[in-house]
């Protein structure tokens, strides 16, 4: 017979137990900074090491995370990340309203799938960089032929994904949603958008990678601005420290979009653990 009196679950954790949780859960990627590290420091030393070599020593970790902090402490990192991050913006904005038309009319239609196979295929191997001299004939600015370039690599991750998602959509959804009166925009806003939320994403997550790799050369040109012109800039004046603090922050922001990308894919996806 039952009392009534709940019983508690279980006692909870030590602390001994849950520092030992967490330092499993967190061992690793300190063992692998830790390892980076001190391979970094390494490679400093023998570059030190060597007379031929020796005036690249900057670019050793210590004189790097100083030059770094110096660029944070003033506020220049601002400066010269927001020009990098407009071009993103604008680039990766003109992707997703082409790419994502245009993904759903290939995954939707055979015809427009059969005929963009070849000439989609051919176009995305080309890498954007080689559309350069094109683009500054094309644009009257290098803001605007950078936003090009950025477009041209992001673009396709965005089609593909987009026209992937929607070929793994249940065909009996449309027919379902037709034959309770779901047409055109109805249709596209119910089904298609949500059931491919996530493939979307996806491909803005693959096409923001490819565009932020694409940005730093872009920015190597007729600019005066960005995080490219700045590593150009510190190469001209052989400031190595600065170069390689600049690197820290391109790599610190590219892994800040890519973890909001990924955000936003779990949150919109289907799956849901138990």
């Amino acid at each position: 017979m039952t009392t009534g009196v709940a019983h508690p679950a279980g006692p909870p954790a030590s602390a001994p137990a849950a520092i030992t949780n967490l330092i499993k859960r967190f061992a690793p990627a300190v063992i692998g900074v830790a390892a980076t590290l001190a391979l970094w420091q390494v490679g400093g030393i023998l570059v030190a090491m060597n007379p031929d070599t020796a005036s690249f020593a900057d670019f050793a970790p210590g004189p790097t995370f100083n030059r770094l902090w110096d660029i944070l402490q003033s506020g220049e990192v601002v400066g010269m990340s927001l020009p990098s991050l407009e071009r993103i913006g604008q680039g990766l904005l003109w992707a997703i309203v082409i790419g994502v038309p245009v993904g759903i009319a290939i995954g939707r239609l055979a015809v427009v799938r059969e005929a963009t196979h070849l000439p989609f295929q051919f176009l995305r191997m080309i890498s954007p960089l080689a559309w350069m001299p094109i683009a500054v004939l094309a644009f009257e600015t290098w803001h605007a032929a950078i936003v090009f370039l950025i477009f041209a690599a992001a673009v396709w991750p965005i089609t593909f994904s987009t026209a992937a998602g929607l070929r793994k959509v249940d065909p009996k959804w449309f027919r379902v949603a037709q034959n309770l009166g779901a047409r055109g925009w109805h249709m596209l806003a119910v089904i298609i958008l949500p059931a491919i939320a996530q493939d979307v994403l996806t491909g803005i997550r693959l096409a923001l990678g490819v565009a932020w790799v694409v940005l730093v050369p872009a920015e190597y040109l007729g600019v005066t601005s960005g995080l490219g012109y700045a590593i150009n800039d510190a190469r001209d004046t052989l400031e190595y420290d600065r170069i390689t603090a600049i690197v820290l922050i391109i790599g610190a922001i590219g892994f800040a979009l890519d973890a909001i990308c990924l955000y936003a894919i779990r949150r919109y996806s289907w799956v849901r653990n138990a």
